[in-house]
């Protein structure tokens, strides 16, 4: 198989990271002849993938109605002879469609959907899932195929495969102390903590809510973390204020050491109520934390309640402190979650595991193609 794998996204998150390891999982199991990256130049998988020493055509981004990079994306595909065009980013489908539609590029689509969220807005959006070119939209939970069933008839090109991890990425399991020491927390207190982008769906309003009940209702002594940058960090930040939660609430900013520094919480709490599947809580497996979380969305389909972590109530800051509180006293339950997670990890997320099930998605459109 010769595979072009196609995202207009410039910035850098889960689906992003999928690439790449998409990228290195194909690679290392023998299931491409070829592949290529397109991305735009400077985006943060332009970097990485270069950095990687991966093939990768950067191009500048200008918009996702681009006709002129349309028609070249067409000639790229050509000179490739790629096989399949693996789609990433709603822009990047955009723009694969017009090449298609309006420039006839004869290679297959196949559409990587990762969000819950409706695509029946207007008439072209509608039109664009519907494209004939696109053989297979491959969503990552099925709650983001509920959704996409209000806009595509024909049912039969969705499918589910799973986010992926790389548990190579994630050695420690084990307390490295590293935020112990950065931001000099008592050792006998549980860190308790959360890496999201400072985003709506990600509710970190609920996040705050719950910390006020354990430290005000159950007089949990504990520190509290939060990782990540975005949007409504300020409007966060005020909330912390207002609830008089500065001297336990950490905000640690983005970073970049995520493997060194997740084995430091004692638990992951994750309030999203929207999460297509929470790529960091299957990171949270690998390093063996144990899990809250909201009963939201792909969710219910990474932890499996009372077995690799406890599901909260949506929204609900008094679940999610009962929740976190019955954890934080079961050290029984505790080891529960973090070998039962782990290896529901390696079953059903891995690079190998997710990367074999994608090559089949992808082959069984090269192969009707022929």
């Amino acid at each position: 198989m010769r595979l072009i794998q196609f995202t207009a996204a410039d910035g850098w998150r889960g689906h992003e990271q999928k690439i790449i390891y998409l990228y290195e999982a194909f690679e290392a199991f023998g299931y491409v002849k070829d592949q290529w990256i397109v991305c735009p130049n400077n985006s943060e998988v332009f970097k990485r993938a270069t950095a990687k020493n991966m093939q990768v055509i950067g191009f500048d981004f200008n918009s996702e109605y681009d006709f002129k990079f349309a028609k070249e994306f067409k000639k790229i595909a050509q000179e490739k002879n790629a096989d399949v065009v693996f789609l990433h980013s709603s822009k990047a489908q955009t723009l694969a469609v017009m090449s298609s539609f309006i420039y006839r590029m004869k290679t297959p689509l196949v559409l990587c959907r990762t969000l819950i969220r409706r695509v029946d807005t207007n008439f072209l959006r509608k039109w664009k899932y519907n494209y004939s070119g696109i053989k297979k939209i491959i969503c990552v939970s099925h709650p983001v195929v509920d959704v996409l069933k209000y806009a595509v008839k024909d049912h039969s090109k969705l499918c589910v495969v799973g986010s992926v991890t790389d548990i190579n990425k994630f050695p420690h399991q084990q307390s490295t102390g590293k935020l112990r020491k950065e931001f000099n927390i008592d050792p006998s207190l549980p860190i308790i903590g959360n890496i999201a982008e400072f985003t709506g769906f990600k509710d970190h309003k609920t996040w705050v809510k719950t910390v006020s009940v354990l430290v005000n209702k159950h007089q949990l002594k504990a520190k509290f973390i939060l990782v990540g940058k975005g949007a409504l960090e300020e409007e966060i930040r005020a909330l912390v204020k207002e609830l008089q939660l500065e001297d336990h609430i950490i905000f640690a900013g983005f970073r970049k050491d995520i493997p060194e520094i997740l084995p430091d919480f004692d638990l992951f709490m994750f309030t999203s109520n929207n999460e297509p599947t929470g790529g960091v809580l299957l990171e949270s497996y690998a390093c063996k934390v144990p899990i809250v979380a909201a009963n939201a969305g792909g969710i219910p389909e990474v932890v499996i309640n009372n077995q690799t972590g406890l599901l909260a109530e949506v929204g609900n800051p008094e679940d999610f402190a009962e929740k976190v509180i019955l954890l934080l006293n079961n050290p029984e339950l505790q080891e529960k979650f973090k070998e039962k997670g782990y290896q529901y990890l390696l079953d059903n997320f891995t690079k190998e595991v997710i990367a074999k099930k994608m090559f089949t998605e992808l082959n069984e459109v090269v192969k009707s193609n022929q």
